[in-house]
C-alpha cells in the first residue's frame, strides 16, 4: 500500500466544548472570536471536521440581561457560533418556570440533546429537546451525540418535571445507539464523580465532555480508554478534544482545556460587554413594582429593615406564622419611592426559591439550636454557589421564632415549643442545600414553593402593600 492510501484514510474529529458560563458574558467576546476562528482554520482541512457544543448552565439570571428576558437574550448568543448542539443545567431547567423552559429555545439555531427529562404529566420528552444527533463527515464518519443533565428531582417535580437518574436511560440508549456511529460522545451536565463511573462502567463512550462540578481538566484525562474533557467555569477557559480515525477507528485521542485570558481581546470587547448589562438594566427598569414610603435599609436592627420585610413577604407566600432567611442574601438596600424589578433584581440576584418547612417541635428546637451553633462561624463566611450570588452569608434573622440564648430555649410565638405538635416555618431553599442544617433535610416535611424566586416574592409582596 502506498503511503498517500494511508493517508488517505486518516481523518481528525475536532470537538470544541463551553460550559457553565453562567451569564459571565466578561468573557465571551473573546470566547466567540476564538471559536469563530477555529472553525474557520478547520474548514480549511479537508479531512478535518469541527462539532462545537454547549454542556449547559449558560443562563444564569443572576445577570440582569439573562433576568429581562428568561434567558432568551443568552440564546440569541449562542446564536452567533452556530452550535451544533447544546444541553441544559439546572439553570436553565429549575431556574426557570416550565412555561419559560419550554420556550427558551424558540429562536434558537442549534439543536438541543436532553435524554433524561421528561414532562411530569405526559411522561413524554419535551418538544425542544432531541434524544441524540449524528453529525456525518465528508468521509461518511458518524459521530453520535447523547446528553444528560444533573438530575434534582426536589427542585424539578414541583416545577411540572419528571427528572431520570442517568443509569435509567444511559446503558440502553448507548446499546442502541453505539452500532449506528463510529464515534459517540456524551456531553455530560452530571459532575466529575458521574463521568468518571460512566467511563469505568460504559467504555463503548468514546469521549465524555464535562461539566455541572465547575472542575478542570488542563489536559484532559483517560478512564478505561474513555477521553474526558473539562473547561472549568464562567468561560475561564474553552475545551477542545483531538480524536485522530483511521478507517472510522480512533487511533489517538487527546484533549486541553485553553485558557480564555490568553485568547485575543479587542478594545472594543469592553464597550459590548457593558451594553450587555445596560441594555438588562434598562429593560428591568421599566418594570414598576411597588411605592415604597421609606426606604429598605441592609440594617438588620432598623425600623424599615429589608430582611424583616422579606421575612413578612415569605411568611405570606408560605401561608405560615414563622420564617428564617440570612442577611447575606440582601445585596443593596431599596430607596423611598418607585420600586423597579431593576431595584430588586440587583438586591436579591439568587435564582433561589421558597421552601414551606414543617417540623415536629422537638426537630424544630434541634434546628434552632443548630442555627445558634452556626451563628457566628456563619455570620463573615464567604458563600458560594447553590443558588447563593451574595458574598458572605450574614446574619440568621427570625420571625415567629425566638431563642433565649441564657436558658437554650426556644420560643413559637412567645409561646413554649410543643415537642410532638407541628410547625411550618417558610425560608429560602439554599437553606436547605447548605451542610450547616441538616435537620431541614432529614427531619422536615418540605415543600418546595414554584415557581417564584425570593426577589419575586418581596416584589409581589410590596406590590400588595405598597401599590403604585
Amino acid at each position: 500500500m502506498k503511503k498517500s492510501e494511508v493517508s488517505n484514510t486518516l481523518e481528525e474529529i475536532v470537538l470544541l466544548h463551553t460550559n457553565d458560563l453562567h451569564s459571565h458574558l466578561e468573557n465571551w467576546p473573546r470566547i466567540r472570536r476564538f471559536l469563530e476562528q477555529k472553525k474557520r482554520e478547520n474548514e480549511k482541512k479537508a479531512t478535518t471536521t469541527t462539532i462545537t457544543v454547549d454542556l449547559g448552565d449558560f443562563v444564569d439570571r443572576w445577570h440582569p440581561l439573562s433576568e429581562a428576558t428568561n434567558g432568551q437574550a443568552n440564546v440569541e448568543l449562542m446564536n452567533q457560533i452556530g452550535y451544533d448542539a447544546a444541553t441544559i443545567g439546572n439553570n436553565e431547567g429549575v431556574g426557570n418556570s416550565k412555561d419559560e423552559l419550554n420556550h427558551l429555545y424558540d429562536y434558537a439555531n442549534f439543536d438541543v440533546l436532553l435524554d433524561n427529562l421528561f414532562d411530569e404529566n405526559t411522561l413524554q420528552p419535551p418538544k425542544w429537546a432531541k434524544p441524540y444527533k449524528i453529525i456525518e463527515t465528508k468521509q461518511q464518519t458518524k459521530i453520535g451525540l447523547i446528553a444528560f443533565t444533573a438530575p434534582f428531582p426536589l427542585t424539578y417535580s414541583p416545577n411540572g418535571w419528571d427528572i431520570r437518574q442517568p443509569y435509567e436511560i444511559l446503558p440502553e440508549l448507548v446499546e442502541n445507539l453505539r452500532p449506528k456511529v463510529d464515534v459517540l460522545v456524551l456531553m455530560s451536565h452530571l459532575g466529575i464523580q458521574d463521568d468518571l463511573q460512566i467511563a469505568e462502567e460504559i467504555p463503548a463512550i468514546d469521549v465524555i465532555l464535562g461539566s455541572h462540578t465547575h472542575h478542570l481538566f488542563k489536559e484532559g484525562k483517560v478512564v478505561n480508554q474513555v477521553q474526558l474533557a473539562a473547561a472549568g467555569k464562567y468561560g475561564q477557559y474553552v475545551g477542545e478534544v483531538h480524536l485522530t480515525l483511521e478507517n472510522k477507528k480512533i487511533v489517538k485521542h487527546k484533549a486541553k482545556a485553553i485558557p480564555t485570558e490568553s485568547m485575543t481581546a479587542f478594545t472594543e470587547d469592553k464597550e459590548e460587554i457593558l451594553a450587555y448589562q445596560q441594555r438588562g438594566h434598562e429593560l428591568l427598569e421599566q418594570k414598576k413594582v411597588a411605592n415604597l414610603p421609606f426606604a429598605l435599609s441592609l440594617d438588620i436592627f432598623d425600623e424599615h429593615s429589608f430582611i424583616q420585610v422579606a421575612l413578612e413577604a415569605v411568611k405570606e407566600r408560605g401561608q405560615t406564622e414563622g420564617a428564617i432567611l440570612n442577611s447575606g442574601l440582601f445585596l443593596s438596600a431599596i430607596p423611598k419611592g418607585l420600586v423597579d424589578q431593576d431595584q430588586l433584581h440587583s438586591a436579591l440576584p439568587h435564582p433561589m426559591h421558597l421552601i414551606k418547612v414543617s417540623l415536629k417541635g422537638v426537630d424544630l428546637i434541634r434546628l434552632i439550636l443548630e442555627i445558634e451553633k452556626n451563628r457566628l462561624f456563619l455570620r463573615n463566611f464567604p458563600m458560594r454557589g447553590m443558588g447563593f450570588r451574595g458574598e458572605i452569608f450574614g446574619q440568621i434573622v427570625y420571625s415567629g421564632i425566638t431563642y433565649d440564648s441564657i436558658n437554650h430555649q426556644v420560643f413559637w410565638l412567645n409561646q413554649p415549643i410543643e415537642a410532638e405538635r407541628i410547625y411550618s416555618l417558610t425560608t429560602v431553599d439554599h437553606l436547605m442545600f447548605v451542610p450547616f442544617f441538616p435537620t431541614i433535610e432529614i427531619a422536615g416535611n418540605n415543600e418546595f414553593l414554584f415557581p417564584e424566586f425570593i426577589r419575586t416574592v418581596v416584589g409581589d409582596y410590596l406590590n400588595a402593600h405598597y401599590p403604585i
